[in-house]
């Protein structure tokens, strides 16, 4: 049986920098399967790797598309070495700035989409296997205008460190990924186009992909319940579990102002 590396979100961003590193890493496995809507960006992808990449283009929030992924599955049984749901967006601005369609995908995308992969990924893997799952630092408070995408992440977040103590005994290890605003990917400036964008207008202190995701793989092989990849979500994760959230939300207010 084939192993491999499953990677959503892997035509651009966190996704793509995790397959690339995967790919050149002491643990590579024998193939990724990359997942995301852009074929284009996908076969690009597999110049950029050192193992054969299988490029999978589906739209993760359509039911037909987890349909899909389930009977390649199903179909080919490999072995899930390391599952990285990194599909995910988020939209900046007041709650009545964003559509009713963006605020529906971003429930689908970065919660239920990353759920259905998890369980039907679960049955192909085995002891020694790992799942990190894309939270972010806005998983620890609620933050207004940042509010829906904030919530999914939350949700994501927790689900997360409960499958991590269902999956205990089977010795698979679930690791939730919370990096702080990252500079080098799309997620900004696709985050930011609504009317209400510049309700942050500055990233002081971003990190880039490339060390989120080296730290990122460092726990999970660690077996950490907890990835925060930087200093500014360290510390962030501290203070939210000291610091109630109204105190949090006041802090956010003015920093997103800076």
């Amino acid at each position: 049986m084939t192993e491999i590396a499953l990677i959503t979100g892997a035509s651009s961003g966190l996704g793509r920098e995790f397959a690339m590193q995967i790919s050149r890493s002491e643990e590579r496995p024998q193939e990724i399967w990359a997942v995301a809507r852009r074929e284009n960006r996908l076969e690009e992808l597999q110049k950029l790797c050192g193992i054969p990449v299988r490029p999978i283009p589906l739209d993760l929030t359509r039911q037909e598309s987890i349909r899909k992924l389930e009977e390649l599955l199903q179909k080919e049984k490999p072995v899930i070495r390391i599952l990285v749901n990194a599909a995910g967006f988020g939209k900046i601005g007041r709650y009545s700035e964003i559509s009713r369609e963006d605020t529906d995908r971003m429930i689908d995308l970065n919660c239920r989409a990353a759920v259905d992969v998890t369980l039907l990924s679960l049955p192909y893997m085995r002891r020694g296997g790992r799942i990190l799952e894309i939270c972010s630092t806005s998983a620890f408070q609620p933050f207004p205008y940042l509010n829906v995408y904030a919530a999914s992440k939350s949700f994501l977040y927790r689900y997360s460190r409960a499958l991590r103590v269902e999956l205990f005994g089977e010795g698979i290890r679930v690791t939730a990924v919370c990096p702080y605003w990252i500079k080098n990917t799309e997620f900004i400036p696709k985050a930011k186009d609504t009317g209400g964008g510049e309700a942050v207008r500055h990233f002081p202190l971003a990190s880039r992909r490339e060390t989120v995701v080296k730290l990122a793989l460092r726990d999970s092989r660690l077996g950490l319940p907890v990835s925060t990849p930087g200093p500014v979500c360290f510390l962030h994760r501290i203070a939210a579990k000291f610091i109630p959230s109204e105190i949090m939300m006041g802090l956010w207010a003015l920093i997103r102002r800076i």
